[in-house]
């Protein structure tokens, strides 16, 4: 099938926007797509004067507006995908400007017949939506076309990774994303997140343009209607904080649509972009047979799907009532920073552990983070009885040996075999301090059992005390068990890997990062990842389109290992908002990428409270 995605601007005047979307279907629909995917708010903008303004603004289900976009859908022969405000009522029987009316933001999909098929109402609002839209709690389904299986996104529920998943788990294999964003987040790291976790297609279309009113038009709302539920604002916090809107506002007196709509394959791989800010549409061809979550392979043969374990995600639910009471009777000081390091060593066996305790003596770092089962390089030899056997004594033997080296207050992560399964462990200078099973499958270490709970850790450093989980084997994989560790207030979380994916580091852990407000230190050792050339709008090879003799898609070897994301420090979030020079990221992780035999990176765990 061949998806377009376009961007344009619009403004208060519905009739204007409508012309603008028929202008802009038309101009996408003489590369004859299958779909056409439209920005969020095409009928308007996302903020007003009055509640008066907002209802005004909002459209009708059965009005002019959808029914020309609906004569569009058939004219072309294709499907095409708005978001749009929708009133929830019939009428609005007076002219209080401070009572909200029922108006949802919600994405409309038309069929080729020019049939409404489906609508999806927007779920997580930003702090200025809350002012003048609801959110119905709908839970959006996928659509079946006869392409494969479509789900619906706008704003901000594309930034968490839940509305993607859910859409994932009821088959989705394309997502459809409405976008009406100010910043760079969304296309530069969430939607490639989005595909790669789930195994599908996203296909963003941004707005351009100013984007809501001037704050000065809005003061006469300050006085109404500021009171939020928790959820919305529990939902808001998942995307962009009351924090940086503020922080925007301030900065961006007149917030302009970044653009830079995309179509993103499953493996993470951008397949052709608006790589600017102007008026536009890009299209690529794409084939959803054998994608989507059922059909996710990890390198290693482990099917995705089969890893999930709703079970233990259910503790979510616990963790999230707990954690409002749990940083209201914070009994312990966090440390402001805490220097943490990753060593990789290139050595095996003894010599590898050997290596180790010579880099401890010579490092003051209160945590040294190690790569998974640090002193193996080849994991396969653990599916041999007598060998892993021969692991076991190893991992009993550097615990001793490390901890003889270990100062007071300064710890090493990694993973171990202990009792038969696989644990990442904190050594300290007294021994093991912290163990936690691996807790999902993977073929690597198909011999292990699995443990039943995640354990929240709180490590006194000399500082203070930093409260964090780890997770090993695939564990920080799934995004279900990184946001179970951020409810539990964790301010950092480790993570001792091997590698599978190169999206793990660009992407998905930076995502999780963002996303949650935390600190991760993950470690790997250094892997090859084959590369594929990038292809233009049409799928060329752009090597080729350059003028390359050759006909191939030309491949190329990338390093990956691991990463330290930072909660950046808080004139780092400042500054860009406070000049002129906004960078175009909201909340964008300081990153530093595992280099060479030694990392070492400043964390801010405190700023995770302060989130």
């Amino acid at each position: 099938m061949r998806v377009t995605v376009s961007q344009f601007a619009t403004a208060l005047n519905v009739q204007e926007n409508l012309a603008s979307c028929v202008r802009m279907i038309n101009q996408a629909a003489v590369c004859q797509p299958s779909l056409i995917v439209l920005p969020e708010f095409c009928n308007t903008q996302s903020s007003y004067v009055d509640h008066n303004q907002a209802w005004h603004q909002a459209l009708a289900l059965d009005g002019n507006f959808l029914q020309q976009i609906a004569q569009q859908a058939k004219k072309h022969h294709c499907y095409i995908m708005l978001s749009v405000t929708l009133r929830q009522d019939l009428i609005r029987d007076h002219q209080n400007p401070a009572i909200k009316s029922n108006i949802s933001v919600t994405s409309c999909l038309f069929s080729p017949l020019g049939e409404l098929i489906h609508q999806a109402d927007k779920q997580a609002l930003t702090g200025q939506e809350s002012d003048f839209f609801i959110s119905t709690n709908k839970v959006s389904n996928v659509v079946t076309s006869p392409f494969g299986q479509l789900g619906l996104l706008a704003g901000s529920d594309g930034i968490s990774f839940e509305p993607s998943r859910a859409l994932a788990l009821g088959g989705g294999q394309l997502l459809c994303n409405s976008q009406s964003s100010f910043t760079l987040d969304q296309s530069h790291l969430h939607d490639l997140a989005r595909a790669v976790e789930n195994n599908i297609f996203v296909a963003t279309a941004n707005k351009i343009g100013s984007l809501w009113q001037p704050e000065s038009s809005q003061q006469c709302l300050q006085e109404h209607s500021k009171e939020h539920s928790q959820e919305q604002e529990q939902a808001y916090a998942a995307a962009e904080s009351d924090d940086f809107s503020s922080q925007s506002s301030r900065a961006e007196k007149h917030p302009m649509g970044v653009g830079h709509s995309q179509i993103v394959s499953p493996n993470g791989k951008v397949l052709a972009k608006l790589d600017h800010n102007e008026e536009g549409f890009v299209f690529a061809d794409i084939d959803l047979a054998g994608v989507g979550l059922s059909n996710k392979l990890r390198p290693d043969g482990t099917k995705l799907i089969k890893q999930r374990r709703p079970e233990l995600y259910q503790q979510q639910k616990i963790a999230l009532q707990q954690a409002t009471a749990t940083e209201a009777t914070l009994n312990y000081t966090v440390p402001e920073t805490a220097n943490v390091a990753i060593f990789a060593t290139y050595k095996s066996d003894e010599q590898a552990i050997e290596d180790v305790c010579h880099y401890i003596e010579n490092n003051l770092s209160d945590i040294i983070q190690l790569p998974e089962l640090f002193f193996i390089a080849d994991k396969a030899i653990t599916h041999n009885t007598e060998q892993l056997a021969q692991v076991a004594r190893l991992c009993t033997a550097l615990i001793k040996q490390i901890s003889a080296v270990l100062r007071p207050f300064q710890y090493v992560c990694t993973s171990l075999v202990i009792d038969g399964a696989h644990h990442a462990v904190l050594i300290s200078e007294q021994g093991i301090f912290a163990t936690q099973q691996q807790l999902h499958f993977c073929q690597r270490y198909q011999w292990t059992a699995l443990g039943s709970e995640l354990k929240i850790i709180e490590l006194p450093l000399e500082q203070g005390v930093i409260k964090l989980a780890m997770l090993t084997g695939d564990d920080a994989n799934i995004p279900e068990m990184v946001k179970l560790a951020a409810l539990n207030n964790i301010q950092v979380l480790l993570v001792p890997f091997d590698i599978q994916e190169a999206s793990e580091v660009e992407f998905s852990l930076l995502s999780y990062a963002a996303e949650h407000k935390i600190c991760i230190v993950a470690a790997s050792r250094e892997k090859s990842f084959a590369e594929a050339a990038p292809a233009d709008a049409s799928g060329k090879n752009l090597d080729t389109a350059k003028g390359s003799s050759s006909n191939k898609k030309k491949v190329k070897q990338k390093k990956s290992t691991g990463l330290i994301a930072n909660v950046p420090a808080e004139s780092a979030l400042l500054n860009p908002w406070q000049s002129d020079k906004f960078n175009g990221y909201v909340n964008q992780p300081l990153v530093k990428y595992q280099h060479g035999k030694i990392t070492k990176a400043v964390i801010y765990p405190l700023l995770r409270l302060k989130k």
